[in-house]
């Protein structure tokens, strides 16, 4: 998964006196759009205008867009640093003179200073400068995503959001983000609450497609008085198709890739008392090594063990299929009945370094592929259990969306 790089802090407000390398400023709060002084038809006047975007005094400038504009010169000198402290903010000016903008995003609720210099095309002089204070953490939101830029996943992966604060303007920011597949397919966004967007077409992604979603939150309000800081464009692959189907009924799993069955493994499912969900899930995270301990999930003091091996989750509610080095040698349950409290499990060895199913099924496996859980006696997986939205119709589905 990925976070955005964020921070919070202060607005503040401001008559200032302002000295930033050689450019000299003092006027009280500055001016973000300025040119030398002189009469309209002063021969001294520059024609150069330069344009800060983030305007003097502002208490929610954006930490995407801030930066500095000249129409009718050449930018010859700019200066941002933090108020205060006075650390430098890198940036560049580019190649033509035009723009300026910072190297990196800016933190959110940090006052900022700019101090810009340009000449004109006869070498007249102009400047500007603008105090403001970026978007606080208050009153802006954001989403954590997943899958991450440049991954490769399988064709069951959804794009998923999970915003940290509630939005009540499920339109305005489900609008600014869209999810396109090379594949043509269509991509619907649904809600689960008021935190949670999740993205997927009416059937898996198609083998081999590459899915790109546009995030354009920046500015845009998610609920009163708070507003998106997000901007940019993330993308990732679609791996080859891979769906795995466990029945309960012969404790067996038959793994299947493009059409094609690689294998059929012997498992162990969940036992009467413990009994595995049925449906479709989605391999959402892989861990060589993992502890798994029954108190975390419900089931009290009954097992803890720290080195659970080839371990790949399936549900937030703690469904996972992972290899089982515990299970008594001289009556093995794989592929004869269910021992575990609702996981799928395959014979491995302690220490995650031997030629096991349990291994061969993890190495062979990616993020977001497919495992299918049939004939067992408990329910089907609730859609938001994971990421396992597969589970609903595409006309439920839909009908979950806001745009």
């Amino acid at each position: 998964m990925t976070t955005p790089d964020i921070t919070a802090r202060r607005a503040v407000g401001a008559c200032a006196a302002l000295m930033v390398g050689a450019l000299t400023l003092t006027a009280c709060g500055g001016n973000a759009n300025a040119s030398n002084s002189g009469g309209k038809d002063s021969p001294k006047t520059s024609t150069a205008k330069i344009a800060i975007s983030a305007k003097d005094g502002a208490t929610d400038a954006s930490i995407n867009a801030t930066g500095v504009k000249v129409s009718d010169g050449r930018l010859t000198d700019v200066k941002m640093t933090v108020a205060g402290s006075g650390q430098t903010v890198p940036g560049a000016i580019s190649t033509d003179g035009h723009s300026w903008k910072p190297k990196q995003q800016l933190e959110r609720g940090t006052k900022y200073q700019i101090a810009a210099a340009a000449k004109d095309a006869d070498g007249r002089p102009a400047a500007a400068n603008a105090i403001f204070t970026t978007v606080s953490s208050a009153n802006s939101f954001i989403g954590t995503y997943t899958p991450d830029n440049g991954s490769t996943v399988g064709v069951g992966m959804p794009v998923s959001f999970t915003f940290d604060k509630s939005i009540t303007d499920k339109k305005a920011v489900q609008s600014h983000i869209t999810v396109n597949s090379s594949s043509g397919q269509q991509v619907v966004g649904h809600w689960f609450g008021d935190r949670r967007l999740d993205f997927r077409p009416q059937e898996y992604w198609k083998a081999g497609s590459k899915v790109t979603m546009n995030i354009d939150l920046d500015g845009v309000q998610g609920a009163q008085g708070v507003y998106g800081v997000q901007k940019k464009t993330v993308s990732f692959t679609v791996g080859r198709s891979q769906v795995s189907t466990v029945d309960v009924n012969t404790e067996t799993m038959t793994v299947v890739r493009d059409g094609q069955t690689l294998k059929t493994v012997p498992i162990s499912a969940g036992s009467p008392q413990h009994t595995t969900y049925n449906g479709q899930m989605v391999i959402s995270e892989k861990f060589t090594q993992t502890r798994m301990n029954g108190s975390t999930v419900g089931f009290g003091g009954e097992y803890d063990i720290p080195d659970v091996p080839h371990a790949m989750r399936l549900t937030t509610s703690g469904t996972f299929i992972h290899g089982n080095y515990w299970y008594s040698r001289g009556n093995p349950p794989f592929g004869r009945q269910g021992t575990s409290h609702g996981c799928v499990g395959l014979a491995d060895v302690q220490g995650a370094q031997g030629d096991t199913p349990a291994k061969w099924f993890f190495d062979n496996s990616l993020v977001g592929d497919v495992v299918i859980v049939k004939n067992s006696p408990d329910s089907t997986v609730s859609p938001d259990n994971g990421l396992n939205g597969w589970n609903m119709s595409w006309s439920a589905w839909t009908a979950g969306s806001a745009a």
